[in-house]
């Protein structure tokens, strides 16, 4: 029965050889040279944000026996396979810039395709980690029998199971395009992401610019909205992608996980509310600490908290359960609605949609913003775009007015009369009409009397409830239980 070992020893012997080469990445001195830029390797990143000894790769081989006879490539610059996150099944891909600058050749890119597919397949979350140049420059000197498409699956597979981008270094081309499909973008500082690199747009444009002036990390979470939020450091983009995961569900159709018995699941009253709202339409205050006040202890996160700042978006568990919060913010421009949040809202909306997750609205707002700059940053049809994603929302639904809302404002915010909610609620001190008493009167050349008139109706939740218009008119203290007993009905 000895007969074979000796064959075996050959062909074991090689295996470990070329696994070993793989697993060496692009060797000391560029993994040296990562860590100098204070960042891990793709496979440092993946054993940090998985659970230990989780990770089972997949085509650890391609890029090793190169048909024409050229150098090995390890892993052809992608580490992917499956793993776990707190117990539960991803798939992940993580591009090595050690290796070519984790650039995409041939086998990398069949293997992409491999780990959509699988994560498509077995309906597992995704997550991707960027690093990487785009495509690689001497791929047009060779001729594979197919070219697979990971962008068509990951369009294929968007809202079918939780998708997160995580770029941590500079992310070109391909890579970058692929990131685009991400129900969550997590940029860490210092990091850029760009359809061209400085060398093409060099080259094309005659332009000279540094990655971080093309597409830092700054520059997206902020002002292009490209990524959603910023990570000080790669482990705390990890923690972020972890956190996002455990809110959500493994894919669509199940439900997020629950922690109704948990001690900060409990209810209780908000006796501080009254401290943080004025009654005073006009007068500022941070909703934020309201989104502090209602969530569970611990359980907020903000969702590009750089971007649209007019409107706030946060996961949060409430009693227990998962949800999207949606809340305009008072402190800055009164909370209305601009093309920025707007464009925010809507995306966070439609995951909330395609993953079950209850949408709590806390309505504060007095109007789609006006004005010259505004209508030119096409605040409508951000506005309309925003307003169909909270219309199409088949999920728990569940609105506050707090204190003002007014025209297409209140609609965006699904504060409609019987707009699907679960509840409709109100404080005392609500303000509504179709555009503001003050200025709306003006604007309609109203007397004094009329418009006099106009703030009587305007003013407190008692014409509206007459109406109809809420379910239930209720104390600030009773806020959190109100919406816990909706979740829970």
């Amino acid at each position: 029965m000895n007969q074979y070992r000796e064959g075996w020893q050959v062909l074991l012997q090689q295996l470990r050889e070329r696994s070993a080469g793989a697993e060496a990445m692009g060797g000391a001195d560029k993994i040296a040279r990562q860590h100098a830029r204070g960042r891990l390797t793709a496979r440092e990143r993946v054993a940090v944000l998985c659970d230990a000894n989780t990770f089972s790769e997949y085509g650890a081989l391609a890029g090793g026996h190169h048909p024409g006879g050229g150098d090995p490539v390890p892993a052809d610059g992608l580490v992917g396979g499956m793993a776990r996150i707190d117990g539960r099944g991803v798939v992940v891909l993580a591009e090595d810039f050690t290796v070519k600058g984790g650039s995409i050749g041939h086998p990398n890119a069949a293997k992409r395709t491999r780990l959509v597919r699988l994560a498509q397949e077995r309906r597992l979350p995704l997550v991707m980690l960027l690093d990487g140049a785009g495509e690689r420059t001497d791929n047009q000197t060779e001729r594979y029998p197919n070219t697979p498409g990971d962008l068509q699956l990951l369009a294929d597979i968007k809202g079918q199971v939780p998708v997160v981008t995580l770029v941590l270094g500079t992310s070109a081309g391909h890579g970058a395009l692929a990131g685009m499909f991400a129900d969550l973008i997590i940029m860490t500082q210092g990091s850029a992401m760009f359809s061209a690199g400085p060398p093409l747009v060099q080259a094309a444009l005659g332009i000279e610019a540094t990655p971080d002036e093309l597409g830092g990390a700054a520059m997206h979470t902020a002002r292009s909205g490209v990524a959603h939020n910023l990570a000080e450091s790669e482990q705390d983009a990890f923690a972020m992608a972890r956190y996002f995961l455990s809110l959500l569900p493994q894919r669509a159709g199940e439900a997020a996980p629950q922690q109704r018995e948990h001690p900060a699941a409990a209810p209780r009253k908000l006796d501080n509310l009254v401290d943080i709202i004025p009654p005073h339409i006009h007068q500022p205050y941070d909703m934020r600490e309201v989104l502090r006040a209602l969530a569970d202890s611990q359980s907020l996160f903000e969702l590009q908290p750089d971007y649209g700042r007019s409107l706030l978006v946060a996961l949060a568990r409430i009693g227990g359960i998962p949800c999207l919060l949606l809340a305009n913010q008072p402190a800055v421009e009164a909370g209305a609605i601009g093309h920025e949040g707007a464009h925010k809202a809507r995306h966070f909306i439609e995951v909330a949609d395609q993953f079950d997750l209850p949408l709590v609205s806390l309505v504060d707002n007095p109007g789609v913003m006006p004005g010259p700059r505004a209508e030119e940053s096409a605040v409508l049809a951000a506005a309309a775009q925003m307003f169909l994603a909270q219309r199409r929302y088949r999920g728990r639904k569940i609105v506050a007015t707090l204190r003002k809302a007014f025209g297409f404002g209140s609609s965006v915010m699904g504060m409609n009369p019987w707009d699907r909610q679960v509840v409709s609620l109100a404080l005392p001190c609500v303000s509504l009409g179709g555009v503001p008493a003050i200025g709306g009167a003006q604007a309609a050349r109203a007397s004094e009397e009329e418009a006099a008139r106009l703030r009587e109706l305007q003013s407190g939740a008692w014409v509206p409830a007459d109406n109809m218009a809420f379910d239930r008119v209720i104390d600030p203290a009773d806020l959190r239980d109100e919406i816990i007993a909706a979740l829970l009905a």
